[in-house]
């Protein structure tokens, strides 16, 4: 009696924990689906920078970024069908989320690197202080008192190295993976019955 005790205890004990085998799995499916994310982003950000010359790339930009909660779900839910037999706790599925928003978030800086570093040659400072310059902004901005915030702003970003940039896209990114990742982990999770 005292034997079946400890073996359901143990039992119950490895249902809570991640076994090395699990933790590889997780991870690797993770980096596939980070890589996965990291095109969605890409793409996104891509179209975003197409769009400040041609509106329907700015709502492609926006099409993009709007469908990627939809997008980690789905593959949130892939993982737990697939790799997870239809079952994953709540936890799984947040660091599930939170490495897959990890591994996108790593390729995509390394984009937003190669961007800055050897393609937009001031492109994209010189078309946010055009912007900014119009009679109409100008206007906006003296209302609102914020002439020399938006000033001193546009020094900061056009100061900003290439991998500043990177690392605060990445710093983004993972943030954002930890916030959206709980009600998404929280939506698709799915627990094993007690029997």
């Amino acid at each position: 009696m005292h034997a079946d005790y400890d073996n359901i205890s143990q039992q119950d004990k490895q249902k809570d924990n991640v076994t090395p085998p699990e933790y590889i799995q997780l991870k690797a499916f993770a980096r596939q689906d980070g890589a996965l994310l990291s095109l969605l982003f890409t793409a996104s950000f891509a179209a975003y920078i197409l769009g400040l010359a041609s509106p329907f790339y700015s709502v492609l930009a926006v099409v993009l970024m709007v469908a990627t909660p939809f997008f980690v779900a789905g593959r949130l839910r892939k993982f737990r069908d697939y790799g997870r037999d239809g079952f994953i706790s709540l936890l799984r599925a947040w660091a599930f989320v939170i490495l897959m928003f990890f591994y996108g978030g790593l390729l995509f800086a390394i984009v937003v690197y190669a961007y800055f570093a050897f393609v937009d040659n001031g492109f994209l400072v010189d078309t946010f202080t055009k912007m900014m310059d119009s009679p109409e902004a100008r206007q906006a901005m003296t209302q609102m008192g914020l002439t020399a915030e938006l000033s001193q702003s546009m020094e900061q970003i056009a100061g900003m190295r290439p991998i500043d940039v990177a690392l605060n896209m990445l710093t983004t990114v993972i943030m954002t993976g930890v916030v959206l990742g709980l009600p998404i982990a929280a939506l698709m999770r799915k627990e094993a019955k007690q029997s």
